[in-house]
C-alpha cells in the first residue's frame, strides 16, 4: 500500500506540471489581453501607457520566463496577485473554494441519493413497469441540461406562483439555514443530471453481479435476498460506480459554472468565469492548479476505496 502510494504521488508531479504549462500559455492566446482590456477603459492611451502597464504587471518579459517566475511562487504556496483587485490569488480562493466544495458535495449527495437506490430496484425488478419508469427518468435526465432546468426554475415559478428562489448567499456558519435554503434548489438540480449516469452505471452493474455463480450459491445456502442483495451483490457491483463517482468529483471543487452564475453563488466556477472574462492570468492559473490538485487527490482516494469494497484489491 505504502509503494502504491509512493507512486501515485510521484506520478502526480509531472501531471500537474504539465497541467499547469497547458493552462499558463493556453490562455496566452486567447484574442485580446489584459491590457487591452485596461487601456479600453482610458479614452485617450498611448503606446507608452502601455508599457508602463506591462511593466508594472512583470508582462514586459518572455513568457517563459514569467512561467518560472510564476511556477516558483506556487511551489512556495504564492499563486501570485490579481491583476484588477490587486489581492493576493490564494486568498480568492481560499473564500470560494468552501463555497464550490459546499455545492458540489450537496449535488453528489443528492445523486447519490437517486442514483444508487434507484439503480438497484431497477435491477431487481429488470423489465418490470417500475424498471422501464426509472430508466426513461435517467434518460429524461441524460437528455435535459442542467442549466435548462435551472433557467426554468428560475422563471416559471416566479411567473405562475410568484415564488423564485433565494439569490442572496449566506455564508454556512452566519445562518445555516438561509445558506441551505439557497444551495437546495441548484445542489437539487445539479444532483439530478449527475444521478443519470450513475443510475444507469449502478443498474448495469448490479445485472451482472446478480448474473454470477457466487450470488446463486448464497441464494441457495438459504440467505435472505436482502442479506444477497447489500452484502454480496452490491458490494461488488459498487466498485465501478465508484470510478465513475470519482469521475465526477471535479465538481466538488470547481463547481458548475453555469449554476453559480444562474444562482449567484460566488463560488469557484463563478470566479473563474470572471476572471476569464477580464484576462485575469494569475487567477485563471491559480484555479486550474487548485482544482488539478484536488482532482488527483480525489482519484488517489477513490482508488483507495476500491481495498474497502473488493477483498482482492486488498490482497494485491
Amino acid at each position: 500500500m505504502r509503494t502504491f502510494l509512493l507512486r501515485r504521488l510521484l506520478a502526480a508531479i509531472p501531471t500537474l506540471l504539465i497541467v499547469s504549462l497547458i493552462v499558463f500559455f493556453a490562455i496566452r492566446l486567447i484574442p485580446g489581453d489584459v491590457i487591452d482590456l485596461m487601456l479600453a477603459q482610458n479614452d485617450i492611451a498611448t503606446g507608452t501607457d502601455r508599457a508602463r502597464i506591462e511593466a508594472a504587471l512583470g508582462m514586459d518579459r518572455p513568457l517563459v520566463l514569467q512561467y518560472v517566475v510564476w511556477l516558483g511562487g506556487a511551489l512556495r504556496g504564492d499563486l501570485g496577485t490579481s491583476l484588477w483587485q490587486n489581492t493576493p490569488v490564494t486568498a480568492q480562493i481560499a473564500e470560494r473554494l468552501p463555497i464550490s466544495f459546499e455545492l458540489g458535495l450537496l449535488a453528489m449527495l443528492v445523486a447519490l441519493l437517486f442514483a444508487v437506490p434507484i439503480g438497484v430496484y431497477s435491477a431487481i425488478r429488470q423489465d418490470t413497469a417500475g424498471d422501464y419508469l426509472t430508466r426513461s427518468f435517467s434518460l429524461l435526465m441524460l437528455a435535459i441540461p442542467g442549466f435548462w432546468l435551472g433557467t426554468l426554475v428560475m422563471v416559471f415559478p416566479s411567473v405562475w406562483w410568484r415564488w423564485a428562489p433565494p439569490l442572496d448567499y449566506t455564508p454556512f456558519f452566519a445562518d445555516p439555514v438561509a445558506n441551505l435554503a439557497h444551495m437546495l434548489v441548484p445542489a437539487t438540480l445539479l444532483g439530478l443530471s449527475l444521478s443519470a449516469v450513475t443510475m444507469r452505471m449502478t443498474r448495469t452493474m448490479m445485472l451482472e453481479v446478480l448474473r454470477q455463480d457466487y450470488i446463486r450459491t448464497a441464494r441457495a445456502k438459504g440467505l435472505s435476498e436482502g442479506v444477497v442483495i447489500v452484502r454480496h451483490a452490491l458490494r461488488n457491483g459498487l466498485v465501478p460506480v465508484v470510478t465513475l463517482v470519482g469521475l465526477q468529483a471535479p465538481i466538488l471543487i470547481g463547481g458548475a459554472v453555469i449554476m453559480e452564475q444562474i444562482f449567484v453563488i460566488p463560488g469557484m466556477g463563478l470566479l473563474l468565469l470572471e476572471a476569464v472574462f477580464q484576462r485575469d492570468y494569475p487567477v485563471i492559473s491559480g484555479v486550474f492548479l487548485v482544482v488539478g490538485i484536488a482532482v488527483l487527490s480525489i482519484n488517489l482516494l477513490v482508488d483507495l476505496s476500491y481495498a474497502l469494497l473488493d477483498p482482492k484489491t486488498r490482497r494485491a
